[in-house]
């Protein structure tokens, strides 16, 4: 028995090593933790459960049967986050490059089913050279089987990518179909084709981080959700959104201690809309200071900044945000903004998470680029996703709400379940001056009538009154006690039922 035990710890160290020392060596200089030391930071101490720890590639072609390594450049497994039980996959970049086999996407697979199964997150560590190119279409048939699992997955299990190294080709579609992508800054990126492709097809000069780095991810495309220095703060960044986020589709987020009043009153907030129509102010500070212990996490900070998601909690419950910025582009709706809300919107709704939407817009963005570009069908999904949405919505609206915009920010008519307004709210079909000149257009020529009309135009309608008179306003309420409202609100919604007709799945407007 001693000798049997005494060669699985040979063997397990063996497997543990992964590619040797040299390369562990070579992965620690490049800045990058191994795939077994993110996995150690990622779970909780010692709550670890490894898979498949000697399996092998089966592959004969090209010398490999010379070349085996124990696990095969990927540790799959289950552990806890706080504990919570989650599912994770870690590509090692020591064994091959962390390149995928047929053996490879067995592992990966083998967990995402367990996952999906079992009601669990799973959370995929990327660092991978791509497909193994000596297996040929074997490990594309690999590719083609995870991705079959995500789309299985979606709206089932939450599922978080972390790159943390290259992610080309192929492997860049199982990220894109999972919930959040994160990456690490300077040492991963992702992309369909490389620069020496583009290059030899269109002749464009493009290094790999200018083309898929986590800059242009985050910034330019929002393939990403967010960036982070090294691998060691964005594993810490992931335990801090899993514990946001439920365990599958069935159960609700968890609720966490607080340590904040929910009757709270915030008197600066009186003060936060100014008095001049065209100022902006941050709307990150009302969501701050509604959330308990001022505790925002922000999905999507660094692309199109002129609307705000994340999450927040209220009196422990995991809330999503979604809020017009006037900080950038005065709030309008644009392609950008409506992808990324409308995306976070059905994500929520997918999980029970309940829906807090501050509105400050004046419209939608004018312009060719925007028509040409596709806004109507891009802001068609944000209405869509709110529409069709069946968890509590709660909605306040601080200052602009015009025209159509007003109607896709989560207004009444889409199944709001309380819209509030502060004082300071202007909901109309447009701003007082563009409406008096089509309304009055005879009196164009003469500024003093023009003048008056705008006044009266502003004094009947520049207010949230006409909209409450209708119903569509439940209560205009004091800035200063919208966390209490809200916070009382989502409360009463907790054992909210509402369900759409029945259909196979909808036509969102893609």
């Amino acid at each position: 028995m001693k000798d049997i035990i005494h060669e699985l710890e040979q063997r397990r160290g063996v497997a543990k090593l992964g590619g040797g020392e040299k390369r562990i060596e070579s992965q620690h200089a490049k800045g990058k933790l191994t795939a077994r030391e993110r996995i150690e930071l990622l779970l909780d101490e010692e709550s670890f459960e490894e898979f498949d720890m000697f399996k092998a590639h089966r592959c004969t072609d090209f010398g490999m049967e010379k070349q085996q390594h124990p696990g095969d450049g990927v540790i799959t497994g289950w552990g806890t986050i706080n504990g919570r039980l989650v599912y994770v996959f870690s590509q090692d970049f020591t064994v091959f490059g962390g390149s995928l086999s047929e053996t490879h996407a067995e592992k990966i697979c083998k967990i995402m089913d367990m996952a999906v199964q079992n009601g669990a997150p799973v959370i995929g560590l990327n660092d991978s050279g791509g497909a193994r190119i000596q297996e040929g279409v074997a490990s594309l048939a690999g590719y083609a089987e995870v991705f079959q699992r995500n789309i299985m997955a979606s709206g089932v299990v939450p599922q978080i990518s972390v790159i943390m190294g290259p992610c080309a080709g192929g492997a860049v579609y199982s990220p894109a179909m999972t919930d959040f992508i994160f990456m690490v800054k300077d040492t991963s990126y992702m992309f369909v084709t490389g620069p020496d492709v583009v290059k030899t097809v269109t002749n464009e000069v493009v290094t790999a981080e200018e083309l898929g780095g986590a800059s242009t991810h985050t910034k330019k495309s929002s393939v990403a959700d967010g960036a982070f220095d090294n691998d060691v703060e964005a594993l810490t960044e992931v335990r801090r959104l899993v514990d946001f986020l439920p365990l599958n589709n069935r159960e609700k987020p968890p609720v966490r201690p607080f340590f904040d009043e929910p009757g709270r009153l915030d008197e600066s907030l009186n003060t936060l809309v100014p008095a001049n129509a065209n100022t902006p102010y941050d709307m990150k500070e009302l969501i701050e200071k509604v959330a308990d212990e001022g505790d925002f996490y922000e999905i999507q900070e660094d692309f199109a900044k002129n609307i705000i998601t994340g999450f927040i909690r209220l009196e422990g419950q995991t809330v999503g945000v979604v809020a017009n910025q006037p900080m950038v582009l005065a709030g309008c709706l644009d392609i950008d903004s409506s992808r990324k809300a409308a995306r976070f919107v059905r994500f929520c709704d997918a999980f029970e998470i309940p829906i807090l939407t501050f509105v400050d817009v004046p419209g939608f963005l004018p312009g060719t680029g925007q028509e040409y570009g596709g806004v109507i069908k891009h802001g068609a999904k944000l209405l869509f996703a709110y529409g069709e949405a069946t968890v509590p919505k709660v909605t306040v609206i601080t200052r602009k709400a015009y025209g159509g915009a007003y109607d896709v920010m989560a207004s009444k008519h889409l199944r709001g379940d309380f819209n509030y307004a502060w004082p300071t709210a202007e909901i109309a079909v447009m701003g007082a001056k563009g409406a008096t000149e089509i309304i009055h257009r005879g009196d164009l020529g003469d500024a003093d009538k023009i003048a008056r009309h705008t006044q009266d135009y502003e004094d009947r309608f520049a207010n949230p009154f006409v909209a409450a008179e209708r119903g569509f306003i439940d209560e205009v309420i004091r800035p200063e006690s919208t966390r209490k409202r809200v916070s009382r609100a989502f409360a009463s919604l907790r054992n909210k039922k509402l369900t759409n007709p029945w259909k196979k799945h909808d036509n969102i407007p893609l």
